[in-house]
């Protein structure tokens, strides 16, 4: 197969869907890899160390598009990018279909074939291409409150840590998933009186084993909501919130019971969704005050760590990758449920139930299409 890689345009996205040791697997594998100009240097790698492993270097976007049968990148389609799309072409990325109508309508249009990483489920009905950022998200949420309480970033310059002779901070996550997990490891290494709230206690119980004594699990109600709302000095928000649901976890009424200087901020970043003054920002103006408090609702924390973002996320991606290529996309789907859950697009079909509910379009199963 002809696999291409290009650039991302998308602002501040910085992170690369294969790195040079994913192209060598690739091109061993009898695949031709075709990587644009600078795609990787984001990120660190150069083009002469994808050339080293077999790519071939292409100077445009349009080359890349235009000579590969799929593209395997990590951000949606931008509209820079929609004059690419041709019929059976295969994207093989974060698509987010539920957010971004008009890339919908071009590639039903082009009827090409769309697999989305963040709907791919494994075994255990867990999102494996979703973990490895959300963890990242998480601990990369926990370091921007440890940035911006300091009084030179316009914190109230509490350091979120244990230190001798000072109290010590209190921190609070909301979720008990990959990210609120991400979020709570390193705040409890940094010393830090740790709660996280969640309604799974599987999950929490899980979890306890692994996180240390100073990490407490709490059964998510409201009133145990509130008073970590009254007590903490950060409060990180880790569930994604239905997009369907009209009320919120923290009110803004809420955020008068907060300390001076608190801090929330909102990993899932979702425009009033559980934290509802939450609006999402990005890395070149992460921050906003609502009711006093400030927040950071960054929608694409990872990217700010982006060699170790797209280590993890190709090292999660790139068996699915291979898949694809051995056996065809048709063949692949058909022997992957799994991968076949991604399958948001097919031939002018929409193929992902939550994006037609959503904008009331016409849905096809995949399984009536590979059952």
């Amino acid at each position: 197969m002809i696999i291409g890689i290009p650039k991302e345009i998308k602002p501040n996205e910085f992170r690369v869907a294969a790195t040079p040791d994913a192209v060598s697997t690739l091109v061993r594998g009898n695949n031709t890899v075709y990587v644009e100009k600078d795609a990787g240097t984001g990120s660190g790698y150069s083009d002469k160390e994808y050339e080293a492993v077999g790519a071939v270097i292409l100077k445009t976007a349009k080359e890349v598009y235009e000579k590969s049968d799929m593209i395997y990148k990590v951000k949606e389609i931008l509209p820079d990018e929609y004059k690419y799309m041709r019929e059976g072409q295969i994207i093989f990325t974060y698509l987010h279909s539920n957010a971004h109508p008009d890339m919908n309508k071009i590639l039903l249009d082009n009827k090409v074939i769309g697999i989305a990483y963040e709907d791919v489920i494994n075994d255990k009905k867990e999102f494996p291409l979703l973990a490895p950022m959300s963890e990242l998200a998480g601990k990369g949420g926990f370091l921007a409150a440890l940035y911006f309480a300091q009084s030179v970033h316009g914190g109230n310059g509490t350091l979120l840590a244990n230190v001798c002779g000072a109290e010590t901070p209190k921190v609070t996550v909301i979720g008990c998933g990959c990210s609120g997990i991400g979020a709570t490891e390193l705040a409890a290494r940094f010393g830090n009186k740790v709660t996280v709230l969640d309604i799974n206690y599987e999950a929490m119980a899980a979890a306890r084993n692994h996180l240390p004594s100073n990490v407490e699990f709490l059964y998510s109600n409201r009133e145990n909501l509130l008073k970590c709302i009254k007590d903490s000095d950060v409060i990180i928000n880790c569930i994604l919130w239905p997009k369907t649901r009209r009320d919120h976890l923290i009110n803004r009424e809420d955020l008068k019971l907060m300390k001076k200087g608190a801090l929330i901020v909102d990993v899932a970043c979702d425009d009033g969704g559980a934290v509802e003054t939450c609006r999402s920002t990005t890395h070149d103006d992460p921050i906003y005050y609502e009711e006093g408090i400030l927040h950071y609702c960054v929608d694409n924390i990872p990217s700010a760590f982006s060699r170790t973002a797209s280590i993890k996320l190709c090292n999660a991606t790139l068996p699915y990758a291979i898949e694809i290529a051995k056996k065809g996309v048709k063949g692949a789907l058909q022997d992957n449920k799994g991968l076949r859950r991604g399958l948001s697009f097919w031939y002018g079909e929409l193929t992902l139930k939550e994006t037609a509910d959503k904008y009331g379009m016409k849905f096809t199963s995949p399984d009536e299409i590979f059952g």
